[in-house]
């Protein structure tokens, strides 16, 4: 999430659809609003946002710790890990339109309701399937919040430089809340088990509640946007179904039927979406914007950075912990430097952009966090910490260079009365992104650890099975061995992870190195005809 999203969206003009993607006709709710009720009102949608940038990252630590207590299978917790972000993703503007006709603050109190009920039951849960909906739920509510806090703000501050102030905040603060998410997950997983990473939302929901219920003004658009509900039924069970389809192949390193035929239908499913999008008066996203080469662009920039960002986030803590043996808050900690040169990218971005353009900032940052992912496939090692940290600062700093500008373009690239709409594409861009960069790069993972594996002698059929499931899997199994034939499998489990770090790596920095092409190719401004200008 970035700054630039901010200004997108404080320069959507009133009656112009917002950032939500609906569509506002009305002033303020409360003219006479003073500067502490105002000031009031953004502390307590801030903090909101803030706790869910948190969720976004904080499982990330926990994953081993939960692992060896439920003991999922490799799909399973790829679920468990972006089943919020894709969640999120999914419901985002529809929430936004559905804001508009019940109520502003109804929308984000009931979506701060859900998201502290969901953090206990996560807190709680007993088995793998609980977990996953209670992250779901978690991501419906976050959802909630996200969509309509952009349209309170909206209301409540009606000066457009204060407006501008206030969005830069509420951004940051979603930006805030991803960067220590898994350092705060390391400190309360060491005190109080990884169940505490959900449970420290529900106080904070509480506050913000009894306080957002006294301040937060409500307001409707008279004229609200038709909620669709066959299009929010086909874009979630489409996008469901695809990731599900991506899981079991990298769980069961192959195709078989089932997979298939999911894959097929729930690809059709999402093309029915397109199709219905295009063809209905009021769409949830007007894919009509994709027309233009540059925002399309722009867009698949920001998806494939900000996915392939917080799948290294995950993918690191999981390496530092398993491989490298590091405590959930000593892997914390080795993040944050990749998480404060992501900040120092966004801050730069500007410069950056200012000094070579906006298009060959972007290129350049691109590259560099392709280099960056490469580097940590060629010479990454969680036991010598020293030679990944250069890596990791020039991946943060590229990401956020890239995260900036990406936003930027998406926005510079959408004419001016269709900036609320875009402004709602770049929103969904950034949680689809980080689901399906989880997902796809996950499944890749799995996959090679479970092909690279090797039969150790004196390991039965049976555990040797149990042992390619997953990491966890094979910790579980070493526990019934004689202590050389443990530390034989846990070498070669570690050594099958390590290579999958390696593959994901890859693929990674080629992924990122053909966006950047990209980027450089089709990102070249409008060309002004002779006769263009004459008119």
């Amino acid at each position: 999430m970035t700054e630039s999203k901010a200004s997108a969206a404080a320069g959507s003009a009133d009656g112009k659809k917002s950032a939500d993607g609906s569509t506002s006709a009305e002033g303020p709710a409360r003219p006479g609003l003073s500067a502490r009720q105002r000031w009031s009102v953004l502390a307590v949608v801030s903090g909101s946002l803030f706790l869910c940038g948190i969720d976004l990252t904080v499982l990330h630590v926990a994953v081993p710790s939960l692992s060896r207590d439920l003991d999922p299978s490799p799909a399973q917790l790829l679920w468990i890990v972006d089943v919020y972000s894709l969640t999120l993703a999914a419901l985002l503007v529809t929430c936004g339109t559905l804001g508009d006709r019940i109520g502003r603050r109804r929308m984000v109190l009931s979506g701060l309701l859900v998201f502290g009920v969901a953090s206990a039951a996560a807190a709680f849960s007993t088995s793998t399937a609980q977990l996953i909906a209670a992250r779901a739920a978690l991501g419906a509510g976050a959802a909630m919040i996200m969509a309509s806090t952009v349209a309170v703000i909206r209301v409540v501050f009606p000066d457009d430089r204060e407006r501008a102030m206030a969005l830069g905040i509420w951004t940051s603060a979603h930006s805030v809340g991803a960067t220590i998410g898994p350092l705060a997950g390391g400190l309360v997983i060491k005190a109080w088990g990884w169940g505490a990473v959900f449970l420290i939302n529900v106080p904070v929901i509480v506050v913000i509640l009894a306080v957002g219920a006294r301040v937060i003004p409500e307001s409707r658009n008279p004229e609200p946007g038709r909620w669709d509900v066959a299009g929010v039924a086909l874009s979630v069970t489409g996008l469901a179904g695809v990731v599900y389809a991506l899981k079991q192949a990298g769980e069961h390193a192959g195709l078989n039927t089932v997979i298939v035929v999911t894959g097929l239908v729930a690809s059709a499913l999402i093309y029915a979406f397109v199709r219905r999008q295009r063809r209905i008066a009021e769409p949830l996203l007007d894919f009509t914007l994709f027309r233009e080469r540059r925002f399309t662009t722009a867009t698949l920039c920001v998806i494939g950075c900000f996915g392939s960002y917080v799948a290294l986030l995950f993918f690191l803590t999981q390496w530092l912990q398993q491989v490298g043996e590091y405590a959930p808050l000593r892997a914390g900690l080795a993040l944050m430097p990749l998480a404060g040169a992501n900040a120092l990218g966004a801050v730069t971005a500007p410069w950056a952009a200012n000094r070579w353009g906006n298009r060959w900032a972007l290129t350049g940052a691109l590259c560099l966090f392709a280099v960056a992912y490469a580097a940590i496939a060629v010479v990454g090692d969680p036991a010598h910490y020293g030679v990944l940290l250069a890596p990791l600062l020039a991946a943060g700093y590229g990401a956020g260079i890239v995260m900036t500008l990406g936003a930027d373009a998406i926005m510079g690239a959408a004419q001016p009365e269709r900036a609320g709409e875009a402004a709602a594409i770049q929103e969904t861009s950034f949680e689809l992104g980080a689901g399906l960069g989880v997902a796809v790069l996950g499944t890749v993972l799995t996959a090679v650890y479970r092909t690279g594996l090797p039969q150790v002698p004196g390991v039965s059929d049976d555990q040797q099975a149990r042992t390619r499931e997953s990491f966890t899997a094979a910790q579980d199994v070493m526990t019934h061995m004689p202590p050389r034939t443990a530390r034989e499998v846990l070498h070669s489990a570690q050594h099958a992870y390590d290579r999958g770090i390696t593959a994901v790596s890859l693929i990674a920095a080629v992924g990122l190195a053909g966006t950047a092409l990209m980027a450089a190719t089709l990102l070249r401004p409008r060309r002004v005809t002779q006769q263009t200008e004459e008119h």
